[in-house]
């Protein structure tokens, strides 16, 4: 079975990009442009792992996170941070998530990424 990825950005640029690497590479893919109800859009889809924009309209993404991180249900599928902040990795780490990407990302450390956190 195809493992599931959720990326959550509101650039649909990046979620189209997103969707045509994960595809050609197997995976299956869900994109959402907002945060909001966080708990109902992932549980409706259960991933195997999350991407997570920063700048997120109405709930960032640091809030979201934190959200999913304190779900009985949800805290264990890996949340990996997304953002072209120079401080992503502040970022990733106040909202406890699991990696982060910096952006532009290339595809590779996008595969790479995936593949090391759906590995464990």
């Amino acid at each position: 079975m195809n493992k599931k990825v959720f990326v959550f950005d509101d650039n649909t640029d990046i979620l189209e990009l997103c969707t045509i690497i994960l595809q050609d590479a197997g995976y299956d893919i869900k994109t959402s442009s907002t945060s909001n109800h966080i708990i109902d859009q992932v549980m409706a889809y259960t991933p195997d792992i999350i991407f997570m924009d920063n700048w997120l309209p109405d709930v960032g993404g640091i809030d979201a996170t934190r959200e999913l991180k304190s779900h009985d249900l949800l805290k264990n599928i890996p949340v990996i941070y997304f953002s072209a902040n120079n401080d992503v990795k502040s970022l990733a780490d106040q909202a406890g998530a699991d990696g982060y990407l910096s952006k532009p990302f290339d595809i590779e450390e996008l595969e790479d990424i995936i593949s090391k956190h759906l590995a464990m």
